[in-house]
């Protein structure tokens, strides 16, 4: 209990520190977000009516340290305040709008390469030295290092531009009326995902299939794995059920880890496909110097980053029978 209590902890200050740099970055920006949102208009605005606008999406005014109680405070309630660019529409409804998009491409993406890097991992540390193993490794290593903007245009122009087989932009065709209980709106969705999936799964192969290479090498050497060849058990068993289950314990942390900076770190590859996710909310809110979609979409990155990996630290408890005895 005291582990989970000193984890907890950490976390919660993190978490304090994160929101104090959420508020913090936003507001170092240059520029005006109210005045920007009337700079284009086609009459006069009054400086009455900016600083009622102000008051309304929270710029009041004052010292900072009374802005940021303020903002502590609308996190607290989950009010996040009113949308600059999508006036009168709230950062919740934005947000709610995009997370569910980059939750299904970010966990698809994070759980197909866990399973594709892990499998192929375990058979190039099995096969160690051999032409799969050489040819492998490396290969995903040099795809894992090409920067993801750069593997998303690649992967645009080949199958989207040039050979015209998927869609190039968007979550489903336009002008459709989403409808969840439909097969065929389903199928759509699902066939617009395949390039930016694709991509975000490509890009984290490599990682996973190292990690569990390495873990594999090192356990293969333990004196269990040489009992078990010498008792004459089959090469699949020795693989699986000996060497690969006791290699996945590390894999789980770096799985939640994974899923806790996929939501931030597949942002390019929304951006690029225009994917109607939180990368392109990040875009937009940029563009319009919308602080409350900025801290909205932040905090949401942080919280998530933060409970995964929290629940990586539960996890590695509750699978290694040495930490609940309090072994080192």
């Amino acid at each position: 209990m005291g582990f989970f209590i000193r984890r907890l902890s950490f976390y919660l200050i993190a978490l304090l520190f994160a929101v104090t740099l959420n508020f913090i970055l936003p507001r170092a920006m240059p520029g005006d977000p109210v005045t920007m949102m009337f700079a284009n208009a086609s009459v006069q605005v009054t400086p009455e009516r900016i600083a009622a606008m102000k008051q309304l999406l929270g710029f009041v005014d004052g010292p900072i340290y009374q802005q940021y109680f303020i903002y502590l405070q609308g996190i607290l309630s989950w009010d996040l305040g009113i949308s600059i660019q999508t006036f009168p529409q709230t950062v919740n409804d934005v947000m709610a709008g995009a997370v569910g998009w980059s939750l299904f491409l970010a966990g698809t993406a994070v759980i197909l390469a866990f399973c594709l890097g892990s499998t192929l991992g375990i058979f190039a540390a099995w096969k160690r030295g051999s032409k799969y193993d050489t040819f492998i490794s490396p290969g995903m290593m040099v795809i894992q290092a090409v920067p993801p903007v750069v593997v998303a245009m690649l992967v645009l122009y080949t199958f989207a531009i040039g050979t015209k087989w998927f869609p190039s932009t968007y979550a489903y065709t336009p002008g459709t009326t989403p409808d969840w209980t439909s097969f065929a709106f389903i199928k759509d969705v699902l066939y617009h995902a395949v390039l930016p999936l694709f991509c975000a799964t490509i890009i984290q192969i490599g990682g996973f299939l190292i990690n569990m290479r390495n873990n594999m090498i090192n356990l293969l050497n333990e004196d269990y794995i040489t009992m078990a060849k010498g008792k004459g058990l089959s090469e699949n068993r020795v693989v699986f059920n000996y060497a690969a289950r006791n290699a996945l314990l590390p894999s789980v942390t770096a799985l939640s880890m994974a899923l806790g900076l996929a939501i931030g770190g597949q942002l390019i590859i929304e951006m690029i496909f225009n994917y109607p996710g939180l990368g392109t909310v990040l875009l937009n809110a940029i563009n319009a110097r919308d602080y409350q979609v900025l801290q909205g979409q932040l905090l949401i990155m942080t919280l998530f980053m933060l409970f995964f990996n929290f629940m990586a630290d539960i996890l590695i408890v509750a699978l290694d029978p040495r930490l609940r005895k309090g072994g080192k």
